[in-house]
């Protein structure tokens, strides 16, 4: 069988309900059993191997981080903040959700974590005040994929463990992006609101309440800080960070906001072993399911393909995009990050793209797919909270996902949106 048949059946059994982790593990164990080139026993020891990066330990820590800072009462405070910011707007809610989403992204670096969070306080507001459940939806679900821009982004450190790139390099290049994409999607939540007079929040803006407002968040905000510059400077690594983010994020909701009980702590633990089980399991599949798809030639075919474009610029950035934002509607993106990332990023550099920028592009544009159908799990979510029609919400989508996309376009063509600020930080 062929790379393109052994794909093909993938999607099938995604499309049909089977966990993408199981699914990637069926291939290679049949295509073993039925050719019979290696031991069985190399699918649990590729597994093992895609575990194999010491990275890897900072994403439980991350996950622990915003759990323990979710119930430790900084979702109010950051609510607070991003009323005073940016509630006075034309559709103020919506700005207050995506101000939000921004900030939420540097407490916690989870798409996922963001759109359940942010999802379940403010699209009932929105609802509420008059907003369609569509664009309520839409607005907090891909507002959520900043998630994996801005740092700490649990995405780039699974693209940063496969590529033995510099996560606190890939976490500088995240920052102006991050910050851009924020202010992208308030543009096009401003236009919307403007044309389906959605409402703002009416009360007088005075710099006393905002300080106020930005003093009850300091702390919390002050997280993402120390751990910025605590990687960048070389006090702790990427893992040892997240580690330090947990430690503070129990100090700061048990003893200084007193919002942190035991019970909560428990639960957090348990929701973030979920959570890592789930990371955890697609990346061990990941191994396998590389070691079918090189066996196969699939990704050194991938790589010469985009290659082949080096000499037009213009149709090498459409086909290396073309096949990210493909690739990010069919596969999660954990397993798109492992399998897809490190050939794409060889390709990418062979054409003469740096590897800040590649790195960044392939990671906002699998970010994507987590709001495009069929597998776009935030998708799915923001429309589960505000019980509306999917393809509803899939059309209040579009003006938002086309932002996104000329987002990917100038962090290729504009070097210094991803190479300013790892250069200014000595990277």
């Amino acid at each position: 069988m062929t790379a393109f048949a052994f794909l093909a059946i993938l999607i099938i059994l995604i499309l049909l309900g089977m966990p993408i982790g199981f699914a990637m593990v069926l291939l290679p164990t049949g295509y073993i059993a039925f050719t019979d080139v290696i031991p069985m026993n190399a699918v649990p020891y590729q597994m093992y191997k895609a575990l194999e990066k010491f990275p890897l330990v900072a994403v439980p820590m991350f996950l622990l981080a915003g759990e323990l800072m979710n119930m430790g009462a900084v979702t109010e405070r950051l609510l607070e903040l991003s009323r005073e910011a940016v509630g006075r707007l034309r559709g103020g809610l919506s700005h207050i959700t995506i101000m939000m989403s921004m900030l939420f992204a540097s407490l916690n670096g989870s798409a996922v974590a963001s759109t359940a969070t942010i999802g379940g306080v403010m699209i009932p507001a929105m609802k509420k005040a008059g907003y369609s459940p569509s664009f309520s939806a839409a607005t907090t679900a891909v507002s959520s994929t900043i998630g994996g821009i801005i740092p700490p982004s649990i995405a780039i450190v699974l693209f940063a463990s496969v590529t033995n790139k510099s996560v606190g390099k890939l976490f500088s290049a995240g920052i102006l992006p991050g910050i851009l994409v924020g202010l992208m999607f308030m543009a096009v939540a401003y236009v919307i609101s403007r044309r389906r007079n959605y409402e703002r929040y009416e009360v007088p803006f005075t710099f006393t309440a905002l300080l106020r407002a930005g003093g009850r968040s300091l702390l919390a905000l002050s997280l993402p800080i120390i751990l910025y510059f605590g990687i960048v400077g070389g006090v702790f690594t990427a893992t040892e960070a997240g580690a330090v983010v947990c430690f503070l994020a129990f100090v700061l909701g048990k003893f200084v906001y007193k919002a942190l009980s035991w019970q909560d702590c428990r639960e957090a633990l348990r929701r973030t072993v979920k959570l890592t089980a789930a990371i955890f399991i697609i990346i061990a599949a990941a191994g396998p399911f590389s070691w079918l798809l090189t066996r196969l030639g699939a990704l050194q075919g991938l790589e010469n393909w985009l290659v082949g474009f080096k000499d037009h610029q213009g149709l090498f950035l459409l086909a290396f995009l073309g096949v990210i934002l493909i690739a990010g509607m069919l596969a999660d993106i954990v397993a798109n990050l492992i399998i897809l990332g490190p050939t794409l990023l060889a390709a990418a550099e062979k054409a003469g793209i740096s590897d800040t920028q590649a790195a960044m592009v392939i990671c906002v544009g699998f970010l994507l797919g987590t709001v495009t159908p069929p597998v776009g799990i935030c998708y799915f979510a923001a429309a589960r909270i505000a019980e509306e029609r999917l393809e509803r919400v899939a059309m209040d989508l579009l003006p938002f996902i086309g932002a996104e996309v000329l987002l990917l376009v100038l962090i290729l063509t504009i070097e210094p949106l991803t190479g300013l600020i790892p250069r200014l930080a000595g990277f």
